[in-house]
């Protein structure tokens, strides 16, 4: 049996499905359409944008599971609202038990799924469905200063406010997720890869589409 194929209207992301990032919710009636399954690196793009939190997994430094993987969920952003960079960006505290490991190691994975929004339910898709698009990052989590520290600063306080009232005796500091491969899986058919280079070169913005 053949995959089904991706209905028109029914794919678009409803506005209420558009509060994590808000790329258009000063357009009355606007819904956005994820780019075509065929265009692998601006999906993940536009995942990443989308995407307001995310799952990261780190080598565990800490006794009974040393050495195993570690799971969590963190906050992230890759720029302000229609402003995408493409690098997750994240706020983090030493006092944080996935950034222990990361201290030991910087090696990690970052996973993000359009299952955070409300396209899959919208559209009736099962967070696990290939439809339900998802993107898995590897490559490191890095501390970040100078002029790309104040853009991480803009890109997170901007969606997630709360952070500026967060302890300040924490020693918060900025950091990136720095992309070595993109693994998108958004169609039928297995898992694509996207190299860095692909990955930054492409733009979410281009399929944006404005529905009255």
């Amino acid at each position: 049996m053949s995959a089904p194929k991706r209905p028109g209207l029914a794919l678009v992301l409803g506005l209420s499905g558009l509060f994590c990032c808000g790329m258009c919710a000063s357009v009355p009636g606007c819904r956005l359409q994820i780019p075509p399954h065929e265009e692998v690196a601006r999906v993940a793009r536009f995942v990443a944008h989308l995407c307001d939190w995310a799952s990261l997994a780190t080598m565990s430094s800490r006794e009974p599971v040393v050495g195993q993987p570690f799971s969590n969920v963190f906050s992230i952003s890759d720029g302000p609202t229609a402003q995408s960079s493409g690098t997750p960006y994240l706020y983090l505290t030493p006092m944080e038990i996935s950034v222990k490991d990361l201290q030991v190691s910087p090696v990690s994975s970052m996973s993000m799924s359009l299952a955070q929004t409300d396209y899959c339910r919208d559209s009736g898709y099962d967070p696990q469905s290939p439809l339900c698009a998802h993107i898995i990052l590897s490559g490191s989590v890095l501390p970040v200063n100078g002029s790309e520290a104040d853009f991480a600063k803009k890109s997170l306080f901007s969606r997630h406010p709360e952070m500026m009232d967060w302890p300040q005796d924490h020693g918060w500091f900025f950091a990136k997720f720095n992309i070595t491969l993109v693994w998108v899986l958004d169609y039928f058919g297995g898992v694509k890869t996207v190299s860095p280079d692909e990955y930054f070169q492409a733009s979410p913005e281009e399929n944006r589409k404005y529905w009255p």
